[in-house]
């Protein structure tokens, strides 16, 4: 029988009036020049984000007055974009073909910049969005502390910052307005479900820990290691290392974790370019689909595939389409309307059942 936990959806509640019909954006693309080529290869099927069903008056909210700023018309305002990491990364392809696609879609003159996963390119690269004219700012931030230039910057200017995928540590509404992105302890518990049943809540686990530095990892993972304590004292998590949400990191790690461990049960990597490396790994090492038990989070093509071909038990979507709500949420606030300080969306999960029809919906 499927784990209640696992299977139920994210209700967390955050977005204020306004902003509470579902957005999508769809779709996929090979590189950032590709994206930016072809906004319409981020289209097709369910893919977008969904907001959680706000209860009445939930969550703090951010008008621009009580930011300090100005109206303004969205459609005359030029929008900085700030990416994290490579586009080698399907989340961070999607993610920016995403936002390229919505600018386009509502003639919104956009600037972008990439910090090639460099904390300190990006916070130059947000600098110099500012310095050439931006109006308003999406930033997907690679660390969570260290804005204190950006945020100075800004403020001078009075300049919103949406913040998508990942929180910075500063005050809402006072240094950005919006934060948008997942429920990440809850992908961690979810994930733990999903490693009880895989397991049947008997072993030793690992940990591919993401990068450092940001509430992502943080997050996940004690979503993950709350729920096994919790619900599953027969799995015990005996190994912990970080992969840097990459796959040949990820494939680095599992290769020692096998040499250390060769009888681990399950291996929880919380991305899937780190789960696809352990799969590498599994088969270098001679390892057969199921041997271990590999749970991920994302949603990535290659991660669906992988639970399709019998290598992983479980992915835990998160979903990178940013673009429409990003802009919705710039909307309503540059229009004088309320908007949530935290916006959380609802993620999906593939499993052995709906892997294979899902893998249209992966990106």
């Amino acid at each position: 029988m499927k784990s209640s936990a696992f299977r139920r959806t994210t209700t967390t509640t955050v977005l204020a009036a306004g902003l509470t019909a579902a957005l999508a954006l769809t779709g996929c693309a090979k590189t950032e020049d590709d994206a930016a080529g072809d906004p319409s290869s981020a289209a097709g099927g369910d893919t977008g984000q969904i907001v959680a069903t706000p209860a009445p008056g939930g969550g703090e909210s951010c008008t621009v007055e009580q930011f300090g700023g100005t109206r303004t018309d969205l459609a005359t305002a030029t929008v900085g974009f700030s990416q994290s990491e490579k586009e080698a990364n399907p989340f961070r392809i999607a993610e920016t073909a995403s936002i390229r696609a919505e600018a386009e879609k509502r003639g919104v003159k956009l600037l972008t910049a990439n910090a090639q996963t460099q904390f300190s390119k990006q916070i130059s690269d947000v600098q110099d969005l500012i310095a050439k004219g931006a109006d308003l700012l999406v930033i997907a931030p690679l660390n969570s502390d260290g804005w204190g230039p950006v945020l100075r910057a800004a403020a001078a200017r009075k300049i919103p910052i949406v913040t998508v995928d990942r929180k910075i540590n500063a005050t809402p509404c006072k240094d950005y307005v919006s934060f948008i992105g997942s429920d990440f302890v809850e992908q961690g518990r979810r994930a733990a479900d999903r490693m009880i049943e895989a397991t049947g809540g008997r072993g030793e686990v690992a940990i591919l820990l993401g990068a450092a530095g940001n509430n992502v990892t943080t997050e996940r993972t004690k979503g993950f290691k709350d729920r096994i304590e919790a619900e599953a004292p027969g799995l015990r998590v005996v190994f912990e290392q970080t992969g840097e949400f990459a796959r040949e990191k990820g494939q680095q790690v599992t290769e020692q974790l096998i040499q250390s461990n060769p009888d681990i049960t399950g291996i929880y990597a919380e991305n899937d370019e780190m789960g696809l490396g352990a799969v590498n790994a599994l088969k270098g090492a001679g390892k057969k689909p199921g041997d271990v038990k590999i749970v991920t989070v994302d949603g990535t093509r290659n991660a669906v595939r992988g639970i399709v071909d019998g290598w992983i038990s479980g992915v835990i979507e998160s979903n990178p389409r940013f673009g429409p709500l990003a802009f919705a949420t710039l909307d309503a606030f540059t229009k004088g309307e309320k908007v949530a300080q935290d916006i959380v969306i609802q993620d999906s999960a593939y499993t052995e059942e709906n892997a294979k029809s899902g893998l249209g919906k992966a990106y």
